[in-house]
């Protein structure tokens, strides 16, 4: 089960202004879910993405990444669960476009205005007609208040649906936010096999809200992991409506922007961590925190060797204190002149390494004491300057690997 994930109320999503959501059953894998997703955007909205980095990227990633490159104001997001479209060629994109260009249709705009998004088994034919049949019944769907539906509607395998909703005051006017999430394995930074849309009725130029995509991304679905590996599929999308009745955001070092940024950083933030809660047969959730670095990069690359070694995962699913596991993998992680007389190694409160080795004060016992709990955190001090990184990740159980290999059955 999910670690200390709450289940979802779909009372406490709260609609945002300017966006409508419907939602359908296609058939795209198994028949009677939910698989499919449209997203309606109204007249005003502005729209800003980051993408995978994987170079097998799906057909729809490289849409979706053209469409928003042609400057034209979005209208539409479509999601479809089941099938990822990626490793199609060709076909793969021109089935994509199909896509687009029945959403077009039904909602009486172009094709280059509509951002399709695609999760599930690679390698497959999309199944586009099953899509294209039931689209019409998404449209129809389409209500501001849909997003417990919508974030039921882009699960794959994860087992709960991740959604938040927050609101602010911006110039008097309230402003809402909500954000919808998945992904529950192949996560991995850069980014993962997640998709996460956050909306906020708020007005901002669309230079600034594409710094703040990247800049809600990198700290929050940039700092997660799974399993280590990157997906062809990743997307996270932020929309800006405008229709609050709030002024336009135009100047990054305005108090406004501040406020917006740190609302939908915290946002994603939630919605990144639910993905590591939810991780495929997680049962432990831990928060690898790496500080006294000579730059955040090489803290986070500590952090990543720390949170991708499988005996560091497993060994936390036992509860096994062996932590010679992590003083390994901040070894290998790559810090050319790391000093390692200077490395402090803390489970939770308990000083477990200083000065090159074992510390003095160290009871094995204390150890397992902080494994045994379902959230732990692991802080390592480097000492070689100010910076620091978090990165949050969970263990590995024997679910993990049964989910993983029964994934297409």
């Amino acid at each position: 089960m999910p670690v200390n994930l709450a289940p979802l109320q779909a009372e406490k999503l709260l609609p945002v202004q300017g966006v409508t959501l419907g939602i359908a059953e296609a058939g795209i894998k198994k028949a009677g879910r939910k698989d499919l997703l449209v997203m309606r955007l109204g007249d005003h909205a502005r729209v800003a993405g980051v993408f995978t980095l994987n170079r097998f990227c799906a057909a729809p990633v490289t849409l979706c990444r053209q469409h928003l490159a042609g400057g034209k104001a979005m209208r539409a997001l479509v999601v479809n669960t089941g099938n990822a479209n990626a490793g199609t060629g060709d076909e793969g994109m021109t089935r994509a476009r199909r896509t687009c260009a029945e959403v077009a249709r039904l909602l009486a705009c172009s094709d280059d205005q509509v951002l399709p998004f695609s999760t599930g088994v690679i390698l497959e034919p999309l199944p586009v007609d099953k899509i294209i049949a039931g689209l019409p019944a998404a449209v129809a769907n389409l209500k501001a208040a849909n997003w417990f539906d919508a974030a039921h509607a882009i699960m794959t395998t994860d087992i709960q649906p991740k959604a938040l909703s927050k609101q602010i005051t911006l110039g008097g006017k309230t402003v809402t936010l909500t954000g919808i999430a998945k992904g529950s394995g192949m996560i991995h930074p850069n980014m993962a096999t997640m998709l996460g849309y956050v909306a906020t009725d708020a007005a901002i130029s669309q230079p600034l809200l594409e710094g703040l995509v990247k800049h809600a991304a990198d700290q929050s679905f940039n700092c997660i992991t799974v399993d280590g590996d990157t997906s062809t599929n990743d997307s996270f999308i932020l929309i800006a409506t405008g229709e609050a009745g709030t002024a336009e955001i135009v100047d990054a070092a305005s108090a406004e922007y501040a406020a917006l940024r740190d609302a939908i950083t915290e946002v994603s933030q939630v919605l990144a961590q639910a993905i590591v809660r939810d991780g495929e047969g997680a049962t432990k959730f831990m928060t690898i925190a790496v500080e006294g670095g000579a730059s955040v990069a090489e803290c986070r690359q500590v952090a990543y060797a720390i949170a991708h070694s499988p005996l560091v995962k497993t060994a936390f699913f036992a509860s096994d204190p062996n932590l010679g596991r992590i003083l390994a993998a901040i070894g290998y992680a790559g810090i050319a002149d790391l000093d390692v007389d200077k490395i402090r190694l803390y489970l939770g409160d308990v000083l477990v390494a200083e000065n090159g080795g074992r510390a003095a004060s160290y009871q094995e016992q204390d150890g397992q004491r902080v494994m045994k709990a379902p959230e732990i955190l692991v802080r390592v001090s480097l000492g070689r300057g100010a910076a620091a990184a978090t990165v949050w990740t969970c263990d590995f159980s024997y679910d993990y690997v049964k989910i993983n290999a029964e994934y297409r059955s």
